[in-house]
């Protein structure tokens, strides 16, 4: 879990740099709804959802298909692990520069 901590960490600093971006941590407790992506964000008016994998996670069923309700409503729905991170940074640049 450590790890999946320190990615995390990583993708929120990155978001914290960009402009016209808002973004909040989802913190999934007893009593919350399951399935909800790790990070929510708002970049450049475009909404996003990023669910945090370490480089050997899993993501649940659950979490895959609320990724991909986010995409076909036209959001942006991530299942992002640290090989990705890269491209996703370039993803999000562009986009926060409209």
């Amino acid at each position: 879990m450590a790890a999946e901590k320190q990615f995390e960490n990583q993708i929120k600093d990155f978001l914290k740099s960009l402009p016209k971006t808002w973004f909040f941590k989802y913190w999934a407790g007893p009593y919350s709804k399951s399935g909800i992506p790790d990070i929510i964000a708002c970049v450049n008016g475009h909404f996003v959802g990023v669910e945090v994998k370490a480089p050997n996670g899993k993501p649940s069923e659950l979490q895959k298909h609320n990724i991909g309700l986010i995409q076909e409503s036209g959001g942006l729905g991530y299942i992002l692990y640290p090989k990705d991170f890269k491209s996703f940074k370039k993803n999000i640049k562009e986009l926060s520069r409209g």
